[in-house]
């Protein structure tokens, strides 16, 4: 439909009393709709992909996963009102279709990874969306695309090759191999003014901190840390600390170095700080995570306990 038409459909959805958290989701929903489109389609020059033009976010990565295994966003998760005849109850691709989004997505990582640093942002995202399949016959390609990069030696913090470690070792930890992203926390980021900037700016955008899309990855590097709510940040990374248990390490170390940047946060979020506070001290009991965590825990815990009021 015209631009114009959507924008009222939305606000009239609204005023009839639509479901707020749903009609935010609606542009992310249409930038996963691009992504889909594309991957089932191709265009002929990859610079044309979706995926080569703009840094995609959290919530748009939601909606893709919701479309190719069911697994409805956070945001989402809740009874879904009563409906007139039968319904789907999630925009899940059929299995050729399925077949044909990953297959065509492993073939632009194999293309992008050819054409050198021309299309990293491409061959970054991309990799990463394939590690979403757990098909048979797609496990053996994923592992060995993603573990081909393992060893991939981070630049600069924000640099596309730090981005791209980054990626590589979360998209190995979603494949339950958390040592990759133990290493990248210990060697790309920890003690590394430029790095530690890069991954919160990173997760500001991926959190919907930081608002303006962004083409490529140059914003990681701002080592100033503005143009992003740090409020907004602690918010969506104490929701993911609860939604993402293999992410832990990762969300233990930035939390820390959030709180450590911003130590006046629990006090202008007492309601967030309490509960992560609550969520922090039973990871703390449970003692499955790494030393590293279990000290930067400690001090994020002493931070919220100590400082909300």
């Amino acid at each position: 439909m015209k631009a114009g038409d959507f924008l009222d459909l939305r606000r009239r959805l609204l005023a009839l009393g639509a479901d707020k958290t749903a009609l935010g989701l609606l542009d992310a929903a249409m930038d996963a709709d691009r992504i889909v489109g594309a991957a089932l389609d191709p265009p002929q020059r990859p610079e044309l992909h979706p995926l080569a033009g703009w840094v995609h976010t959290r919530d748009t990565a939601h909606m893709i996963a919701w479309a190719v295994n069911g697994a409805a966003p956070p945001a989402l998760r809740r009874p879904s009102p009563s409906r007139r005849g039968p319904v789907a109850s999630a925009p899940l691709m059929g299995a050729q279709e399925r077949g044909a989004f990953f297959a065509n997505l492993r073939e632009a990582v194999d293309k992008a990874a050819g054409a050198g640093e021309n299309h990293v942002l491409l061959r970054r995202q991309a990799l990463y969306l394939t590690s979403y399949d757990r098909s048979p016959e797609a496990n053996s390609w994923t592992a060995h695309a993603l573990h081909a990069r393992r060893g991939l030696v981070a630049g600069p913090g924000g640099s596309p090759r730090w981005a791209e470690a980054r990626s590589t070792a979360t998209a190995l930890a979603r494949r339950s191999d958390p040592v990759p992203l133990l290493d990248f926390i210990d060697r790309s980021i920890a003690d590394d003014d430029a790095a530690e900037a890069a991954n919160l700016n990173y997760w500001a955008y991926w959190v919907g901190a930081l608002r303006e899309p962004q083409p490529d990855d140059a914003f990681m590097a701002d080592r100033q840390l503005t143009g992003w709510d740090p409020a907004t940040l602690l918010r969506g990374l104490a929701q993911g600390f609860h939604e993402s248990p293999g992410y832990v390490d990762l969300y233990a170390h930035s939390l820390w170095a959030l709180l450590t940047a911003h130590r006046w946060l629990p006090q202008s979020s007492p309601a967030i700080a309490h509960a992560l506070a609550g969520r922090v001290v039973r990871i703390l009991d449970d003692g499955s995570i790494s030393p590293r965590s279990r000290r930067e825990l400690g001090a994020v815990h002493y931070v919220l306990r100590d400082h909300q009021h």
